[in-house]
């Protein structure tokens, strides 16, 4: 009997994989797709390091860069060019930087919110006023992030600030996303301070040097591809693949027996690290309950686009990482990166490569030809940059189901997946479903599942 099998390839279940081994536990991993390492994909064309999907992680949270430092991988982390550091927003089909001092949509600087072109004098005032606001008498209940932003900001903040900076993360709609689940941080400092406003500068001036110094992105020169790579070959031989659909799971008295390309396996403890729709059907044979929670938290669609140019028939001056398109703008793209401005070493100076992001989708544009796709992005190049010239590169990477969507609620929702897991002795859940979408989060969710099994394997 195998002591543990890992269901999904992905960053969550490599990582649970990773920790196993390292504490002497040989897993099984089962991953139906014909690569590991989910939706981080990394491809280098002409010499261009091109992200199929997330290109890097946050500084702020640690466990990618505490795995990243273990498979010694320290010397090939690059941060974000933070001098280089201005985002557009689309607004009446022209190009609007973001104004300076912004925290995602919290402003913590006057002039520069007095002088954007982006919002109304209206809206600037309510975001003057809001620094004086007190905090609430209880814990306010979950909300969705539109009515939460709405309140603190005015309506043109959540159209033109949260929707598009959160679009780009969550492929979904802020009126439905829980502002406990996608900013909690946001929710405390309301119930802390009343404004976010002074909540976050008074934070700020809380942190050490080092931390406010950080950059705000993090990722390997060769690309997050690379990362996989380590961390499979760092396993070795410890792990067994095999390449599979796991369709049906049953618990017996020594643990479980998985179903997978028809034949069973069984093992003493189970990670469902894969998509939580993917989970629910094989939970939900040893509680429907737990497979009706997994089935409820939506995903939504998306796609990469990558474009490259020669530099010389390119023609624009691209200062800045990128733009963000709101929805009342938006057309197909969500966001667009100029990625060598974003990070050093990822693109030769006679390139140039602009990364488009469509989100929130519709399984039909999914499903559409490569070429109808690339021209309905290039038509709105065209129309928000004015670039005309034929991309000489062009990599399009679709991700269906891919994006979970923290809707409101999930709080609860979250605490009864919890509640019935623990239950079922030797099952854990790991994956981008439920305590964080990004690649941090997964590899510290994958770290805790393993953690459970060689306690309880020691026990």
């Amino acid at each position: 009997m195998r002591r543990a099998v890992i269901i999904g390839g992905g960053i969550s279940g490599l990582s649970t994989a990773y920790y196993l081994a390292k504490a002497g536990v040989e897993p099984t991993l089962i991953e139906a797709r014909a690569h590991l390492g989910g939706v981080i994909r990394t491809d280098t064309l002409e010499g261009c390091v091109i992200e199929a999907g997330p290109d890097s992680f946050l500084s702020a949270k640690p466990w990618a860069m505490d795995l990243i430092r273990e498979l010694g991988l320290a010397d090939e982390v690059i941060g974000s060019n933070d001098h280089l550091r201005v985002t557009y927003v689309v607004k009446h089909g022209k190009l609007v930087p973001l104004p300076d001092g912004l925290m995602m949509m919290v402003p913590t600087k006057v002039m520069p919110i007095v002088a954007s072109g982006l919002l109304s004098w209206p809206t600037k005032l309510r975001m003057g006023l809001e620094f004086f606001r007190r905090p609430p008498a209880v814990r306010p209940k979950d909300r969705s992030v539109s009515e939460f932003i709405e309140d603190h900001y005015g309506r043109e903040a959540v159209e033109y600030l949260a929707e598009p900076l959160l679009a780009g993360v969550y492929g979904g709609d802020p009126s439905r996303l829980s502002v406990s689940s996608v900013l909690p941080r946001f929710a405390e400092l309301e119930y802390e301070y009343g404004s976010l406003t002074r909540g976050v500068l008074d934070q700020r001036r809380k942190l050490k040097r080092s931390e406010a110094s950080a950059p705000l992105f993090r990722t390997l020169k060769r690309g997050l591809g690379h990362l996989i790579e380590t961390l499979t070959g760092a396993i070795g031989s410890r792990m067994e693949v095999i390449q599979g659909h796991a369709d049906a799971m049953e618990k017996t008295p020594a643990g479980f027996r998985i179903r997978v390309n028809g034949a069973w396996l069984e093992a003493s403890h189970v990670v469902l690290a894969c998509q939580a729709y993917a989970a629910a059907p094989l939970a939900g044979a040893l509680d429907p309950e737990l497979g009706r929670c997994l089935e409820s938290i939506p995903y939504s669609s998306s796609m990469t686009l990558a474009l490259g140019y020669r530099r010389q028939s390119f023609g624009q001056s691209l200062k800045g990482f990128g733009f963000l398109v709101p929805r009342k703008e938006r057309r197909t793209m969500v966001a667009c990166t100029w990625v060598g401005n974003k990070f050093a070493h990822r693109i030769p100076e006679e390139w140039v490569v602009l990364r488009c992001f469509v989100g929130g989708l519709e399984d039909s544009f999914l499903r559409e030809s490569d070429k109808t796709i690339a021209a309905a992005v290039r038509a709105e190049l065209s129309a928000i940059m004015g670039v005309t010239a034929a991309p000489e590169l062009v990599r399009i990477s679709r991700w269906p189901r891919s994006m979970a969507q923290y809707t409101v609620g999930h709080e609860s929702r979250l605490k009864e997946i919890e509640q019935r897991a623990a239950r079922i002795e030797g099952l854990s859940l790991a994956g981008n479903a439920y305590y964080g979408i990004g690649v941090p989060d997964c590899i510290r969710l994958g770290k805790q599942a393993a953690g459970r099994i060689t306690s309880a394997s020691e026990s």
